[in-house]
């Protein structure tokens, strides 16, 4: 989910003070920035290279995504890089949840580890929705052993600029270690709103980590599921068990976790 991010908390009015007393934070702009994908303010110049280098030649995507992928690369909003919270768990198991998007918006639901949805329209393909106003949809452009690279397509319904729309090229880097895996987030962020997207590189460098912070949070629900699931295997395969995924989306799951494996095998 990767990826559309905990996208948006309503805007404040300017007279509102946060709970604690500070002054109020532009969630508006958050929102802007984090619905995404599931982002160093960039605006685009005529010297930005039309084609991305960390993506492949354009004839491996159909035309319709070159065209968001040019328009993106040429017209950035903003870029952010942000490492996560290290996942305790295997890599294999980790990503496999990466991977599988919908039954870990689902699993975090459970868990109340979050409120996102994610709906799989095939296994490149995907609707997020975080239940507050922002809805998008991903695309999965590259999927290499370290690396995943996503397309986004969303917009945030807000009360200060109404109906905010954009895309996002995000970047989902994998770094194995012994003792678990270390994410790392780069977002490239273009807004279509050109009044928002000016006053986001505006705010940047005073609000950007708020947006770090959030992104951060957003990667590290995977690895939340990923730990409950090899924590408390008994209590994860029982909710897996009871969860209506589609049959290839349950055995890749199943594939990285042997206790779950072996009591679906006794189910059946």
């Amino acid at each position: 989910m990767a990826l559309l991010g905990p996208l948006a908390h309503g805007p404040h009015r300017p007279d509102e003070a946060e709970p604690s007393g500070k002054p109020p934070t532009p969630k508006w702009w958050l929102a802007a920035v984090l619905l995404l994908g599931l982002t160093t303010g960039a605006p685009g110049q005529p010297s930005v290279p039309a084609w991305p280098a960390f993506l492949a030649s354009r004839d491996g995507f159909p035309p319709d995504v070159i065209a968001s992928i040019e328009r993106l690369w040429s017209e950035l909003t903003l870029s952010r890089t942000v490492k996560a919270r290290p996942a305790r768990v295997p890599f294999a198991v980790y990503l496999a949840f990466v991977d599988t998007p919908d039954a870990t918006a689902a699993a975090a639901r459970f868990k109340k580890l979050a409120r996102y949805e994610v709906e799989s329209l095939d296994d490149d393909r995907y609707v997020a929705d975080d239940r507050d106003g922002a809805r998008g949809v991903y695309r999965v452009l590259v999927r290499e052993p370290t690396r995943r690279v996503m397309m986004s397509w969303g917009q945030h319904s807000g009360r200060v600029l109404g109906t905010i729309g954009g895309s996002a090229l995000t970047i989902l880097d994998f770094a194995p270690r012994a003792d678990g895996v270390e994410p790392t987030l780069t977002a490239y962020v273009r807004i279509d709103n050109r009044v928002a997207a000016a006053i986001a590189r505006l705010v940047a460098p005073l609000f950007g980590y708020l947006a770090d912070r959030k992104l951060a949070e957003t990667i590290g629900v995977s690895a939340g599921v990923a730990e409950w699931a090899m924590t408390q295997p008994a209590e994860f395969c029982a909710w897996l068990a009871q969860e209506p995924l589609g049959p290839e989306r349950r055995t890749r799951i199943l594939a990285v976790l042997p206790a779950c494996r072996e009591s679906s095998a006794r189910r059946d």
